[in-house]
């Protein structure tokens, strides 16, 4: 199965809940639409991002503006997010139980918000939508929410946020190549008896490289098993449609989709998520509360997202992904494939200067490049390239430290320093060719001069 099978389209689909919003307000809601900002590069409109003309201080008191390659971590916001949220701003109120013009207002909002994740994801109409905090809070409510005797089989190449959450795990070495990735899937899910989740990402968040997730999934129903996709790192990059995937679960996070604002999302099947006990008990996960007992929503997004939501937050997630949508997937892939082609190839001339992959250097990937840099550490790479030449990478494991060490061994022919690290360079809107030479520029004369 090609991992270009996740590049797939949808139209919009599902339809936001009628009971919760007021007519009138779903008309005011949707009237006045923020303008999305936009800018010109290479002769291609695309939404512009906020600190774009960033600058910060470097060795001998100089400013320079910021090259920011630490897009896999967090991405920059939006402008057109920005924008959506301050036009919420005016009319921000308490949403799905008040009668006041605000409140039906910002209720109608928040509906809308998650019928655009919805059709984002290419979701099923009948697929819950529960907004969280991020990647990590939308994976341990599914782990809070699997049936009794669940068992959980994950890959040690998956950040922490899918590795840990689960009671009872399977967990399988990382794999050699794609196909290995299948056969390893199929047969520990045939070695189970009762219900079983298959959890993968659609793109590692340390190498980039996109995991062949139709295949997964396909396995995973063979054996009457479900599947739970972290697309955290896959949506920024490229569309993803759940629905012709089959995918039974995605979760990912607002703040890597240019919309930091504290939110993230949960999107599948609703039945084990209507069955489960409420992720957060108190107002608005229930129906009637007497002296003797608590009636509960059965509805998961009500049932899930108990107290105030982050209605603000989901409204940004919204926006970013109408902007991604409106600015076309075949635009962004080629700006990236140009950018992080330049990159790979830069950093392979630079003696010295080693990239960390899985399945080896022509496998399909999203903007992100891990790598070694001989005679140095991690952390020291990471802050020669901040204090001297304005560049922002991530240095650490990545909240992947099983995958990470695994990629340092295979380097290295044994990796028995559980400190040691790699360097992450990570591009998207915003990331400019000089950019990316500055950062080759710099591991050069870094490399060169010590």
């Amino acid at each position: 199965m090609s991992a270009l099978t996740i590049f797939t389209t949808t139209a919009a689909v599902g339809t936001a809940p009628a009971s919760r919003a007021s007519t009138t307000a779903e008309a005011a809601a949707t009237a006045t639409p923020a303008v999305p900002a936009t800018r010109t590069t290479d002769d291609r409109r695309v939404p512009a991002v906020l600190g774009a003309d960033l600058e910060v201080p470097v060795k001998g008191g100089r400013l320079v503006r910021y090259a920011n390659l630490d897009y896999a971590a967090s991405a920059p916001c939006l402008e057109p997010v920005s924008a959506a949220v301050t036009a919420a701003l005016p009319a921000y109120s308490s949403v799905h139980r008040g009668a006041g013009y605000a409140s039906q207002l910002t209720t109608a909002r928040y509906e809308q918000a998650r019928h655009t994740v919805r059709a984002f994801v290419g979701a099923r109409p009948c697929d819950s939508v529960i907004f969280t905090r991020n990647t990590t809070d939308a994976t341990n409510l599914l782990a809070r929410s699997l049936p009794e005797g669940t068992t959980a089989v994950v890959f040690d190449t998956e950040h922490h946020a899918s590795l840990l959450p689960w009671a009872d795990t399977v967990r399988l070495a990382p794999p050699a190549f794609p196909g290995e990735a299948v056969r390893a899937a199929d047969e520990a899910l045939g070695g189970i008896d009762g219900p079983k989740l298959l959890v993968v990402t659609a793109a590692s968040n340390v190498t980039g490289e996109l995991w062949p997730i139709a295949a997964l999934a396909h396995i995973a129903h063979r054996h009457g098993a479900r599947i739970l996709v972290d697309a955290a790192q896959l949506v920024p990059h490229r569309r993803l449609n759940l629905t012709a995937l089959d995918l039974d679960y995605v979760v990912f996070s607002g703040h890597k989709l240019y919309a930091p604002f504290g939110v993230g999302a949960l999107i599948g099947r609703a039945d084990w998520l209507s069955e489960a006990e409420p992720y957060l008990r108190g107002g608005g996960a229930v129906k009637a509360v007497d002296d003797d007992a608590t009636e509960w929503h059965t509805d998961p997004e009500a049932r899930h997202e108990a107290g105030t939501p982050n209605v603000l937050g989901a409204i940004a997630l919204a926006a970013a992904c109408d902007a991604l949508t409106a600015t076309g997937w075949n635009a962004l892939l080629r700006e990236e494939e140009r950018l992080i082609g330049r990159l790979r190839a830069g950093l392979g001339a630079v003696e010295g200067v080693h990239e960390l992959a899985l399945w080896g250097p022509d496998h399909p990937r999203v903007g992100i490049v891990s790598f070694v840099v001989d005679g140095f550490t991690a952390r020291e790479v990471a802050e020669v390239l901040s204090g001297t030449y304005g560049i922002g990478v991530r240095d650490g494991k990545f909240c992947a430290h099983p995958f990470v060490r695994h990629l340092l061994g295979a380097k290295d022919g044994g990796c028995d320093d559980v400190t040691a690290s790699a360097v992450r360079a990570s591009i998207g809107i915003g990331t400019t060719t000089e950019h990316v030479d500055r950062l080759v520029a710099a591991l050069r004369e870094l490399v060169s001069r010590g």
